[in-house]
């Protein structure tokens, strides 16, 4: 399951020395170096970085800005220590043979990952038949499928046509399909391209299908580990700043010039991402079936992964999640 890639990824032709050895490309006295890309979770970073909450903190840290699948290629190639990723597509980089640690938790998409039906179409329900353009086996695919079996339905009721994200407005505009399945901001763009275009479902109505993680290099998280435990208390601090309503403004500002955009432009991004505090993370970490624990989301993805041929071989997710970074990070 993927926000913006797809089967297998690119690795470096040549691993330096101290990646071979897994330390990530990291010298001794160099920064945690990490990945980060356009999704409101991960620019949110941005806060801390601007405000110089890292160095006041004692973290000595280089944020390093990707397009997300240019991220899991750097991450897989031993260039950054650590990336911002799904909790899927730290499964899919294990697939591939990059294994990782997810140690904490951003967010959970809540409402910019959507299906969105042409005119007429009101409900999951009035797709039966019809087709449907998503990007298949990436995240769209499996909240089609969540929403279609909260409707008695089945992948069967529809047809996929599979569409990259990226052209799902044009899909849509085209008449050829009578929904989409695609992420902010292509699916705000569908629904401008196609007056009376609306979401039919969003992540908002299936919390924690979507979960957003730091994934940490094993080697490097074993060597730092005091420094990783750090950089996680400085994040309840970014959550509080923009969700108080009194810094909010400021920090908009401060994430939407990252990403080119005006703050107005980005409030409505931001409110459909669930920031969650260390303390709300915690509440995740625990083992149980279903969308409300990171294991229990995380084993749905890995199902669907294999299932859809992202990977072939289920992965050890236990192996994949350590709550235990967060338990000291709150003490």
């Amino acid at each position: 399951m993927s926000r913006n890639a797809r089967f297998g990824w690119v690795f470096g032709l040549v691993l330096s020395v101290f990646t071979i050895t897994g330390h990530a490309g990291r010298a001794e006295a160099a920064p945690l170096k990490i990945g980060y890309s356009d999704w409101p979770g991960w620019v949110a970073w941005q806060v801390a970085i601007d405000k110089g909450w890292l160095k006041e903190a004692g973290v000595d840290a280089e944020f390093q800005w990707f397009d997300y699948s240019a991220s899991m290629d750097a991450f897989s190639a031993g260039k950054i220590d650590a990336d911002l990723v799904t909790n899927g597509d730290a499964l899919v980089m294990g697939g591939g043979g990059t294994k990782s640690v997810m140690i904490m938790l951003t967010d959970y998409s809540n409402g910019n990952d959507m299906i969105v039906g042409k005119p007429g179409i009101k409900s999951l329900k009035d797709l039966k038949g019809k087709k449907v353009g998503i990007e298949i086996g990436l995240v769209e695919h499996l909240l089609l499928l969540d929403g279609l079996k909260k409707e008695g339905m089945s992948e069967s009721d529809v047809t996929l046509v599979n569409t990259t994200t990226n052209s799902t407005p044009q899909v849509l505009a085209s008449g050829d399909v009578s929904a989409i399945g695609a992420w902010q901001p292509n699916s705000g763009m569908a629904m401008k391209l196609v007056p009376g275009a609306k979401p039919i479902y969003t992540s908002a109505q299936e919390p924690g299908l979507i979960y957003d993680v730091l994934v940490v290099n094993p080697t490097s998280l074993a060597a730092h580990r005091a420094e990783w435990v750090k950089l996680m208390k400085v994040w309840n601090k970014v959550v509080a700043y923009i969700n108080d309503p009194k810094t909010q403004p400021d920090a908009l500002k401060i994430m939407s010039a990252r990403v080119g955009l005006t703050a107005a432009q980005y409030k409505p991004l931001l409110k459909g991402t669930k920031l969650l505090s260390l303390e709300d993370g915690k509440k995740t970490f625990v083992k149980a079936d279903g969308f409300s624990s990171l294991y229990g989301s995380s084993y749905i993805a890995d199902d669907f992964n294999v299932k859809n041929a992202v990977y072939k071989v289920k992965q050890p997710v236990d192996s994949y999640i350590d709550p235990s970074l967060t338990d000291e990070a709150l003490k």
